[in-house]
C-alpha cells in the first residue's frame, strides 16, 4: 500500500521543502522545484540569456572550491555587486557563462531532488508546463519556502503562488494540495506585483533595496525559458516550444 505523503492516486502533486522531495522525487517522473525570490527567477533570467547555472547549497568555502573545479564563476552576495541571487544583476550575464549560484531553498533543493528536475517561477510557468507536458506524468511541483531565523521551515506565498501558477496550465487528477495551489493563484492571479511586494520575503527584499526583483519576479508567462537540470548545472530545455 503507498504511503499517503507519497499522493500516489494523483497526476499532479504538491509538497513543501525537503520533506516534499523525499515524499514525490522518486515516484514522479518530472520533479519543478519553485522558489520565486529569489533562485527559481534568478535561474530564469540567466538560462534565458544562455547561461548555464549550477546549483550549491549553501555560501561556504566549499562553494569556491566547487565552482573553481567546474571552471564557472561563484555568485557573490546580493549587496556586493556583480551576479548574485538578485535576478536583475543576472539580465546582463554572457551566453555561454557558468555561474554557481547558492541557495539554500532552491538551490539544495533542485540537488536533492535527482534527475529530471525543472525550477520554476511564475516567469516561466507556461514554459515549464510545456517541458512536462512532453516528458509526461506524474509531476511533483515542490515549493521550495524559506526559514525562520531560527531554521525553522517557513511556507511562503510566492511560493505557493509559483507552484499554482505551473500547476494551472497542466492536465490530470490534481491531488487537493495541488488544487489548492492552483485555486489561490487563480485568485490572485491579477494581483502579482502587490502580493509579492507585500509577503514577508518581499518586504525584506523591499527594505534592502531589491524593488527591481520583485518587479522581474512579478512578470507572470514572461519567460519561455523551461530550465532542466542536466548533470551538475540547469541549462535551457532544448525540447521546448518555439
Amino acid at each position: 500500500m503507498c504511503q499517503p505523503e507519497s499522493q500516489a492516486e494523483y497526476d499532479l502533486r504538491l509538497e513543501w521543502g525537503r520533506a516534499g522531495v523525499e515524499a514525490l522525487a522518486a515516484r514522479s517522473r518530472g520533479v519543478v522545484i519553485v522558489d520565486v525570490l529569489s533562485f527559481s527567477t534568478a535561474v530564469d533570467i540567466a538560462v534565458g540569456r544562455g547561461a548555464a547555472v549550477l546549483p550549491y547549497g549553501w555560501r561556504d568555502p566549499s562553494a569556491a572550491e566547487f565552482a573553481a573545479s567546474r571552471g564557472a564563476i561563484l555568485a557573490g552576495d546580493r549587496s556586493a555587486g556583480g551576479y548574485s541571487l538578485s535576478p536583475a544583476s543576472l539580465r546582463p550575464i554572457p551566453p555561454g557563462t557558468a555561474l554557481v549560484l547558492p541557495s539554500p531553498n532552491g538551490g539544495a533543493l533542485s540537488l536533492a531532488a535527482g534527475p529530471g528536475v525543472w525550477t520554476a517561477c511564475l516567469r516561466n510557468c507556461r514554459a515549464v508546463a510545456d517541458a512536462l507536458r512532453r516528458v509526461g506524468g506524474p509531476v511533483a511541483v515542490i515549493p521550495a519556502g524559506e526559514r525562520w531565523p531560527d531554521g525553522e521551515a517557513r511556507t511562503s506565498a510566492e511560493d505557493l503562488l509559483g507552484a499554482g501558477a505551473v500547476l494551472a496550465e497542466l492536465s490530470g487528477r490534481l491531488s487537493p494540495e495541488a488544487a489548492a495551489a492552483v485555486a489561490v493563484f487563480e485568485r490572485c492571479r491579477n494581483r502579482l506585483p502587490e502580493i509579492l511586494s507585500g509577503c514577508v520575503s518581499g518586504r525584506e527584499l523591499v527594505a534592502r533595496g531589491f524593488t527591481g526583483d520583485i518587479d522581474l519576479a512579478s512578470e507572470c508567462d514572461a519567460s519561455r525559458t523551461a530550465p532542466v537540470l542536466r548533470g551538475d548545472r540547469f541549462v535551457a530545455d532544448r525540447t521546448e516550444a518555439r
